[in-house]
């Protein structure tokens, strides 16, 4: 009960910093408008196996830009002060709650504008929704716990991207792959198996990320 509350505390505390710097929010909404806009005014027309790969595109690297702040922009002075008031485990919980709802609407949001102007090609909602959040949700787990450890570094962006690419490609694949089955680009009759690796995928980073965040933050 004390870890909840904890986490619900610094999730107050996310979504207040949040409000009060617009502009990093405000930062990644533009480059998503924009990105599409690009493509937009790129392509006549989007072929579905197109529109699959560019919509990852545009999400994952929407995705990167707004997880990377998590722990970068906080100085050693402010997480001094959270080791001493929070558990280590609710500061991670509570960044990656937080990280994937922003990435859940971060990519409703690309969704909703690349259907805009590339076409909705997709014909298996339940299938493409279900792939969104579950990949939400191991893009928030990776970057936020890549962040923790770049910020212990001075050259925190290049260490980040270094750091997520072997992870996020198996992550990326299987998403693809899903989309592919929700666009009816393929007939996968194992689609159920590629969802549940995805959630297996997921259950492991965060296991990984409540075991090893604590080492991390004694740091």
């Amino acid at each position: 009960m004390h870890l909840i509350k904890e986490v619900g505390a610094l999730l107050r505390k996310e979504l207040v910093l949040e409000w009060r710097l617009r502009y990093a929010i405000s930062g990644i909404l533009l480059y998503v408008l924009s990105t599409v806009y690009i493509v937009y005014a790129s392509f006549v027309a989007v072929q579905p196996q197109t529109w699959n790969a560019l919509f990852w595109i545009i999400v994952l690297f929407a995705s990167v830009n707004a997880v990377a702040k998590s722990f970068v922009q906080e100085s050693g002075n402010r997480q001094l002060y959270y080791y001493s008031l929070a558990n280590p485990t609710a500061i991670i919980l509570a960044k990656i709650i937080y990280n994937t709802g922003l990435l859940l609407l971060l990519t409703l949001l690309s969704y909703g504008a690349f259907s805009l102007v590339g076409g909705n090609p997709v014909k298996d909602y339940k299938l493409f929704f279900t792939g969104l959040f579950l990949g939400s949700v191991g893009f928030s787990i990776t970057f936020t716990f890549i962040s923790a450890i770049a910020s212990k570094t001075n050259n925190s962006a290049s260490l980040m991207a270094i750091l997520s690419f072997p992870i996020i490609i198996p992550i990326l694949m299987s998403l693809i792959k899903l989309n592919a089955g929700a666009l009816r680009l393929i007939q996968d009759t194992a689609i159920w198996k590629d969802i549940m690796t995805l959630v297996a995928i997921d259950m492991i980073l965060i296991a990984l990320s409540l075991i090893l965040f604590p080492f991390l933050w004694r740091d």
